[in-house]
């Protein structure tokens, strides 16, 4: 079988950043089928392209034996939130013209956000005749309305909303990688149940396996003999990581602590200025590491945090963080409620909550997970029997592949539809 996924995000070798469709497409080769990637030429975490992607409007690359036809991407999309949407736009019009090149496929993928990978889906799948997966990994333009990137009543948004009732519409499956995204599009009807399937985040836990505190790592960053509580991911808006710098600030009289923040963004320079200007010296900023260094990253902390902006929208979803941390057996402090919470706290047993963006309560969950280190070993215990158990990625990439090959085979239903 022949898939062709649009993902803007899909990463490079060696780049920082989430990694489900570099995992997913790597399983579905190993299982004898060909994928190809429409992908973008710019990192979103750290805002660069890549030498011999310069200047290029298509790069062919492989990456082992996945097949990836890099999209130009303006540099403007870490420049600005205007210029972020340029860069969507103008991904829109490389991306399509990749389709014309990708060669025949069975089934289309398009992941968002950014949503408008709508557009390249649809068109994929009219080019080819074929069925069309939209997945949502966030709810957009919600999210990016609720986090007051655009303004609810502004005309782009409105668009947006358009769009993306385009996509549940005219798509053959909706993916949601939360129960929650599925019933948010149920509420506002946005497609019928049988059209939603859930296939969500998960980790690989042959890669991110429990291994030694002390190792190089650790050593190499200068975290000594502290109790590090790390967070790994986006330095944005909707990441918040204000309230890490409040929690370091209650946190001062205890040297034997340490927040470390992993990763880039937007905000991670003015994050770094911050505590510096209030005088911390327990809360650092490392910056982004590969992709392939972050096992022994995570097994080098003693908690991984999860945090997002108090904001309703985050009540649906699942930080790709948490499933790596549990995978390896570290305990999740979480300042996300609703379903994060529902799935780490509740059913994996496998950390702790605390209010977002309340450093008070993020600083005295650090504390008693500190003096509690038979709790810690039980919550790491648990969260890697979870994560073995029902988010391992190569039973994920099984069920999306039955999936897939549920709607390649049963043609008349999609065909009408492309005719229409």
């Amino acid at each position: 079988m022949k898939i062709l996924v649009i993902h803007q995000y899909y990463l490079g070798k060696g780049e920082p950043g989430g990694s489900r469709f570099n995992e997913l497409a790597r399983l579905w080769t190993e299982a004898g089928h060909d994928v190809t990637v429409i992908a973008g030429t710019l990192n979103y975490t750290t805002g660069k392209v890549p030498a011999h992607c310069q200047g290029r409007w298509v790069t062919c690359e492989q990456d082992g034996r996945v097949r990836v036809l890099r999209c130009h991407v303006p540099s403007t999309y870490a420049r600005s939130y205007a210029g972020r949407m340029w860069s969507f736009f103008a991904f829109t019009l490389s991306s399509m013209s990749a389709v014309t090149l990708a060669g025949r496929s069975d089934v289309v993928v398009a992941t968002s956000p950014p949503l408008v990978t709508a557009l390249t889906g649809a068109f994929a799948a009219r080019w080819g005749r074929v069925p069309w997966i939209f997945e949502v990994r966030d709810l957009w333009p919600e999210s990016a309305v609720t986090t007051g990137v655009l303004s609810r009543g502004s005309p782009l948004t409105h668009l947006l909303y358009r769009l993306e009732a385009f996509a549940y519409a005219d798509c053959d499956k909706v993916n949601v990688l939360t129960p929650a995204f599925r019933e948010d599009i149920l509420q506002r009807g946005l497609a019928l149940p049988d059209k939603i399937v859930f296939v969500p985040n998960g980790a690989d836990p042959e890669l991110f396996r429990p291994g030694p505190r002390d190792n190089e790592v650790r050593r190499e960053l200068g975290w000594g003999d502290r109790f590090v509580v790390m967070y790994a991911g986006a330095h944005g808006r909707a990441n918040a990581l204000h309230q890490l710098v409040d929690a370091a600030e209650h946190l001062s009289n205890r040297p034997d602590i340490l927040l470390a923040c992993v990763g880039d963004g937007p905000e991670r320079i003015a994050l770094a200025d911050e505590a510096k200007r209030r005088g911390l010296s327990n809360i650092v900023f490392h910056g982004s590491f590969p992709k392939s260094r972050m096992p022994e990253l995570v097994n080098a902390c003693d908690v991984g945090a999860a945090v997002l902006q108090n904001n309703p929208t985050f009540h649906t979803v699942y930080p790709n963080k948490v499933f790596d941390y549990m995978a390896c057996a570290r305990p999740v402090l979480l300042a996300i409620d609703g379903a994060a919470r529902k799935l780490v706290c509740e059913e994996a047993g496998a950390g702790v909550f605390a209010e977002p963006e309340d450093g008070r309560a993020i600083a005295e969950a650090v504390r008693e997970l500190e003096a509690d280190a038979e709790g810690r070993v039980a919550m790491g215990d648990r969260g890697r029997t979870y994560v073995v158990a029902n988010l391992s990625r190569d039973v994920l990439a099984t069920k999306y592949l039955e999936l897939i090959e549920g709607l390649v085979c049963s043609g008349p239903d999609w065909v009408g539809s492309r005719q229409g």
